[in-house]
């Protein structure tokens, strides 16, 4: 776990997949579920906390892709943890497996990164993600009463309902998959979007991306790699020169 990549914003990493835990007068909430794996995950980041599950309200998903949805099904039904997505979501979160992408995945296998990746994602249990129908929808627009009280920015390409969250008091922008700082199918590192292979609409995903760019904060913590620090519009301009992979 990196402690406060942003304030009051801890990092944990499963598999080259981070998710985040949210600290707010002595209540949590999550951000993205990382993989099945991550559960043990949750647990030894709450006793570093000297917090419990009773003490997360909510989980709030930036997309429902299989390695964001890893232990939603388990806080949910162990816990009763509401948790939140995009409206457009719905359908991937019921089957995380089952998404858009623009690519077959095949190809990406002549990557040694993508190999390696992918193996400790399945370590991890990613094969074995098992969906949710119960869930609360947000909106573009929304400040969310959960802890934290993010801002919901409409992010979408890499999922049709992909959102990136805000929390302006703390400079914070977690961006999910809008972009990422480590490609996981080509091993691009840097700002730059997800291969095709796990993208709906790159296009559409680089076209988001100016959404982003008059964003005031400056930490943004994606979904794979280490946390990007600077200005916003750099990133925006880094990913957009980097391009589809």
């Amino acid at each position: 776990m990196e402690r406060d990549a942003a304030e009051g914003i801890h990092r944990i990493e499963d598999a080259h997949t981070n998710w985040y835990l949210v600290e707010e007068d002595g209540h949590l909430l999550v951000v993205d579920t990382g993989l099945p794996g991550s559960w043990r995950s949750l647990h030894k980041a709450l006793a570093e906390l000297k917090r419990g599950p009773a003490d997360i309200e909510a989980v709030v998903l930036t997309h429902a892709h299989f390695d964001h949805m890893g232990f939603a099904r388990r806080i949910q039904q162990e816990h009763g943890t509401p948790i939140h997505a995009h409206p457009a979501e719905l359908s991937v979160a019921a089957s995380p497996w089952h998404y858009d992408h623009e690519r077959s995945r095949v190809p990406y296998f002549r990557h040694p990164q993508f190999v390696q990746i992918f193996t400790e994602m399945t370590i991890k249990g990613a094969l074995f993600v098992k969906g949710i129908h119960t869930v609360k929808t947000y909106e573009a627009g929304q400040t969310l009463d959960v802890p934290g009280r993010p801002t919901v920015i409409a992010t979408p390409g890499h999922t049709h309902g992909h959102c990136s969250l805000l929390f302006p008091e703390r400079g914070a922008l977690i961006v999910g998959d809008a972009f990422v700082m480590l490609d996981p199918y080509t091993g691009r590192q840097g700002p730059c979007i997800v291969a095709g292979a796990a993208t709906a609409d790159s296009q559409q995903a680089l076209h988001s991306l100016d959404a982003l760019t008059a964003v005031e904060a400056t930490t943004a913590l994606t979904g794979h790699g280490p946390a990007f620090r600077g200005l916003l519009s750099d990133a925006v301009e880094r990913a957009k020169l980097a391009g589809p992979a």
